[in-house]
């Protein structure tokens, strides 16, 4: 089967290619895919498309004109797809809905860790010669409350990391969790979650219940948020209200490895050029802040897992007519 790679990056070809073993035409292209690079699918029966690809219904339309049966998504995320207009235009949808709980919770781990001792700061002071400490104080982990937003498999993770470090755990999901519990978490209600967590860290999908579950409001009753960390979905945090708790102290630090609207930002190099997001370029002031480029999912283990899914997901469409991992209609 032909098959256009969107967005695709190196290390997508490279992971790809030795998944696929020559079964499929893998057709790479750069260029991320909305309504207008739409056609460059022309001749294919499938698209892989990534996380920030547009898969709206004016794109679906336009890869339905163009021939385009299968939409198969290379990450576990699908809120840029509009199932209604698939399904109507009998487009099905794929996902790679696993493919490592360990890389995102440890990159969790790793951005509370730098963001607490100052590695980050630390780094460029002892390359500059400098070797003072002052403003690098942080604090022991041990005995700290960490609020857990999401309890699938990172989320659990993430639990049992922290519990290492002999934290208590609380969490918040509207499916609890018996391994969760296990482990030591306690499920409590958002109130309880925002009112008492020194650390908050946000481990669930973007859905219409979630988008902006940290607003401001939720913000007003935070009463000890030594730091804020979302490595889930850039809208479930209203960045704006986060940017006021930043300045009102509410919030301690804030961590970020996605954003709102990094449609624009992450995944390519703008080093050489003005960036044009000034609320983005608002974060980037802030010396208790810490972003990362969507890079949470970034392991060897979790791309060989993610092209070995994705190209099964083809292959179970081009013998059977149905992808291993479907995308149902919501």
């Amino acid at each position: 089967m032909r098959v256009t790679v969107f967005s695709a990056k190196p290390y997508d070809e490279e992971f790809l290619k030795a998944a696929n073993e020559g079964r499929h035409e893998l057709i790479f292209t750069e260029a991320g895919l909305h309504a207008p690079t739409a056609k460059l699918a022309a001749g294919s029966k499938a698209i892989c498309a990534f996380v920030n690809d547009d898969l709206g219904a004016s794109a679906l339309s336009v890869l339905k004109d163009v021939g385009v049966e299968l939409v198969a998504l290379r990450c576990a995320g699908f809120n840029r797809l509009d199932l209604a207009a698939a399904d109507r235009l009998g487009i099905a949808a794929a996902r790679a809905p696993s493919y490592s709980p360990y890389a995102i919770a440890e990159h969790t781990l790793a951005l509370v860790l730098t963001l607490n001792r100052k590695i980050h700061r630390a780094y460029n002071r002892v390359r500059e010669g400098n070797f003072a400490l002052n403003g690098l104080l942080g604090f022991d982990l041990h005995g700290k409350t960490i609020g857990v937003v999401g309890t699938g498999g990172i989320g659990r993770n993430v639990i049992r990391a922290f519990s290492g470090f002999g934290c208590e755990i609380l969490a918040f999901d509207p499916f609890p969790n018996d391994e969760a519990v296990a482990l030591g978490a306690r499920y409590v209600d958002k109130q309880e979650l925002l009112e008492k967590s020194e650390i908050l860290t946000l481990h669930c999908p973007l859905t219409p219940e979630t988008r902006h579950f940290i607003d401001e409001d939720a913000i007003a009753s935070m009463k000890r948020c030594r730091m804020l960390v979302n490595t889930s979905r850039g809208g479930v945090v209203d960045t704006l209200a986060v940017i006021e708790g930043l300045k009102s102290g509410r919030i301690g630090a804030l961590a970020l490895d996605v954003y709102e609207e990094e449609d624009d930002l992450f995944f390519r190099d703008l080093s050489s050029t003005v960036i044009r997001d000034d609320i983005f370029a608002r974060l980037l002031t802030f010396p208790n802040v810490l972003i990362t480029g969507h890079q949470g999912f970034f392991t060897q283990e979790a791309l060989f897992n993610i092209a070995h899914t994705t190209i099964g997901n083809i292959t179970a469409f081009e013998e059977n007519g149905a992808a291993l991992h479907p995308i149902g209609k919501r």
